[in-house]
């Protein structure tokens, strides 16, 4: 006896026929309708009486959107690996992690010839599977960055370019009968899908033991192998014994698989829409709550099995098993842990990272996290240049599945934004109505962390920070407590999470107020910056006497290999007034000495838009941020000086005056509404020692505050630049109230006992 303790899930297997091209969609949309898990379809390629697998699942898939589909099992003599794999990771891209893969060595070898595939012997086909295995895996593995080259005799990759990698951790379940194969799927699959008509009494015993002492010679747990089995029959009002015979009798029969040969997953093969509704709506229950009440009253372990490999890996001080059921989990080892453990600047080692998908998931994240040992990070898209959203060998909340874009109120231009969306994909949300709310200069930065601490973006002299369209916010509290905020509700936590969210809480969405703007001018100009003083002071002085209209950017790069240094501003005129735009913009040109120019009119969504980013934590190590009242001869010259002394390697500026400069200073967290220019600079060197006694120099005769988002010196006396004193008395006096045990205590701390 062998139960392997998997979560049971349910499916149909399908028949492709092309004589009713819809039937077969229809009735995977019925099975999905009727609460089925996984719809499956035969693949014979060489077989014109059926459709194409491969093209029928991505219409079912679209179709749909709850159920995982896969090929039952695709035809690998006729599906090259390298195609395959491709085909797959883009199908659960766009399913949202949907996809499977089930995978046949090949029958009905005349007809796969007649196809134009090669006839292989039966030990022939058995390495091509294994060949093809290591080949589709490895070109779902874009964490490697050296192009995949496999020297299989059948199946050969030779430096192909990994990627993309699948939506989720997809499957390979191999349908296998013979006792070669099933030790391939002990040592190399996911899964063992055979069909019950095809064995003969005592195979799933067999067949169980073959793969799990293949497995186990592998050095993996058998229980890593879910077991699937295909199964035919009828619904009858009397017994004719096996699957064939009423509901009870089916019943039965399926506990039996299930606690007796570890069957996780029950394959109905039937086009009957009424035995489908009766397979999920009467069987599989009923299978469930038995299965469920013999495994507790057995002790069956249950759950998810870590491969060997990621509990080699695991930290220390972490309860792993504890997990809340239903809450997605990354820990290291695992495949997806490389796409979600560094941020833009920082690579992080965390202990585990918590994927929760609506707020009730974020609040038993937080729960949990708090028994753990280590720090805690607050991940929205991991864009941010300070680092904070990750750590090592502690937990990273990552809400990126909160990305949800609404219209809450169109009169008034009123939106809700989940925190875990980009703000790219905002703007594409909104360019259709012409709307825009002032953001960043890049698609790929979270919702969550800019809307929770700042925000200074290409329109911000024109229509203030990010925060400052904030009119309503959804946060977790460190108790558990989920409080929705705006100036009537809770006005004083409202007024902190503008500016110090990430002290206080786990913001999950915010309601902003966009704004009226189809289309705006983009200036893109490059210049030699050999006078870096010079055209830093020419910048200042142009950028303080523009219209507001005008938000301009100035990043500079120090000179290497012979090469001197290079500048290169990004302008944004905010309206379609192109005659404006190109008189405001004109005195631009005489900063230096030009090297390229460009300018367009354009959506907004057009700057900033939506950007796929896999962050692997390679960009400079350190970076320093402030603000400048104003940008004065002596600031531009030590400015200058920095870049030209090797220890900055790169140094932007942004203009933050105007419209920013509007608000109080007392209106939200962020209280430095004063200042004209911010300034960050970031050092390529692992130490930072060299970058901060430079900027330590430089800031003290001409910085007033910093901006937190950019800054990455751990050193206490930040927190003192980052917030003014009467800012920061307050938000002590909040914090007290709302984390008086400092859960939140990563982002630039705000220590309630201070």
């Amino acid at each position: 006896m062998a139960d392997y303790g998997h979560e049971l899930t349910f499916g149909t297997f399908l028949t492709p026929q092309s004589s009713d091209p819809h039937a077969a969609v229809g009735l995977a949309v019925h099975a999905e309708e009727v609460g089925l898990d996984l719809v499956t379809f035969q693949d014979h390629p060489y077989q014109p009486a059926f459709l194409d697998t491969w093209t029928l699942l991505t219409w079912v898939a679209a179709r749909t959107s709850r159920v995982h589909v896969a090929a039952d099992v695709a035809n690998l003599p006729l599906r090259p690996p390298a195609v395959l794999a491709r085909s797959v990771a883009s199908l659960d891209l766009l399913s949202g992690g949907r996809a499977e893969l089930g995978l046949g060595a090949g029958a009905f070898w005349d007809a796969i010839e007649a196809m134009g595939g090669t006839r292989l012997t039966p030990g022939q086909s058995v390495d091509a599977l294994s060949e093809a295995i290591d080949a589709i895996r490895g070109l779902w593995d874009p964490r490697d960055r050296t192009p995949l080259r496999t020297g299989g005799t059948h199946h050969h990759v030779h430096g192909a370019k990994r990627g993309p990698a699948p939506a989720h951790q997809v499957g390979i379940w191999v349908g296998a009968y013979k006792p070669r194969m099933l030790r391939l799927v002990g040592r190399q699959a996911d899964g063992w899908l055979p069909s019950l008509g095809r064995l003969q009494p005592g195979d799933l015993a067999t067949g169980n033991a073959t793969i799990d002492a293949a497995a186990r010679d592998a050095g993996r747990d058998p229980r890593e192998i879910r077991r699937l089995l295909n199964i035919t029959g009828q619904f009858t009002a009397a017994s004719e014994g096996g699957l064939v015979g009423p509901v009870s009798q089916w019943v039965d029969e399926l506990v039996r698989l299930a606690l007796e040969h570890g069957t996780g997953t029950f394959v109905l093969a039937s086009d009957d829409p009424q035995a489908i509704r009766t397979f999920a709506e009467q069987v599989a229950p009923t299978v469930r709550d038995q299965v469920a009440a013999a495994r507790t009253s057995s002790g069956t372990s249950r759950g998810p099995v870590r491969p060997a490999a990621v509990l080699a890996r695991r930290t220390e001080g972490i309860d792993y098993d504890g997990v809340p059921a239903g809450l997605d989990a990354v820990e290291p080892g695992d495949r997806r842990y490389d796409d979600v453990r560094s941020t833009y600047m920082r690579r992080g080692h965390p202990g585990i990272v918590l994927l929760p998908r609506d707020v009730d998931g974020v609040v038993a994240a937080l729960e949990y996290a708090r028994r753990q040992r280590g720090p805690l990070a607050i991940r929205s898209a991991g864009h941010g240049i300070s680092g904070r959203s990750t750590n090592d060998g502690g937990v990273v909340l990552d809400v990126s599945a909160l990305d949800r874009i609404e219209i809450v109120d169109e009169a008034t231009r009123r939106i809700r934004i989940g925190a875990g969306a980009s703000w790219g994909e905002v703007s594409a949300a909104l360019a259709p109505r012409g709307w825009a709310v002032t953001a960043v200069d890049h698609g790929g930065v979270g919702v969550g962390g800019l809307a929770t601490s700042g925000g200074i973006g290409l329109l911000s002299r024109k229509h203030g920070m990010t925060i400052d369209h904030v009119v309503a916010a959804e946060v977790v509290l460190a108790d558990g407590t989920v409080h929705h905020v705006d100036a009537q509700h809770e006005p004083e936590l409202f007024w902190g999470l503008r500016g110090a969210g990430g002290n206080l809480g786990i913001v999950t969405w915010v309601e902003m107020l966009a704004f009226e703007l189809p289309e705006v001018v983009l200036a893109t100009m490059a210049f030699d910056a050999t006078d870096t003083t010079g055209l830093i002071a020419r910048w200042g002085q142009f950028v303080e006497e523009a219209p507001r209209e005008v938000t301009s950017f100035l990043h500079l790069s120090a000179g290497h290999r012979g090469r001197g240094p290079l500048a290169q501003t990004t302008t944004v005129w905010a309206g379609d007034d192109t005659e404006a735009a190109v008189a405001a913009l004109e005195p631009l040109l005489a900063a230096g000495p030009m090297l390229d120019h460009r300018a367009q009119l354009t959506p907004y969504a057009g700057i900033v838009g939506p950007v796929t980013e896999h962050h692997v934590g390679d960009a400079p190590p350190t970076s320093r941020s402030g603000l400048l009242p104003r940008l004065s001869s002596m600031a531009a010259a030590d400015l200058g000086s920095l870049l030209r002394g090797g220890e900055a390697s790169v140094i932007q500026l942004r203009a933050v005056g105007g419209a920013i400069n509007d608000v109080p200073a007392d209106a939200t967290a962020y209280g430095h509404r004063h200042q004209l220019f911010a300034v960050a600079a970031f050092g390529d060197r692992p130490e930072r020692g060299g970058l901060d006694e430079a900027w330590d120099q430089l800031a003290h005769p001409h910085m007033d505050g910093l901006y937190a988002p950019f800054e990455t010196d751990p050193r206490p006396a930040r927190l003192l630049e980052a917030y003014p004193p009467a800012t920061l008395a307050r938000l002590r006096a909040l914090k007290r109230a709302v984390d008086p045990e400092h859960v939140f205590d990563q982002n630039l701390p705000i220590d309630p006992r201070d």
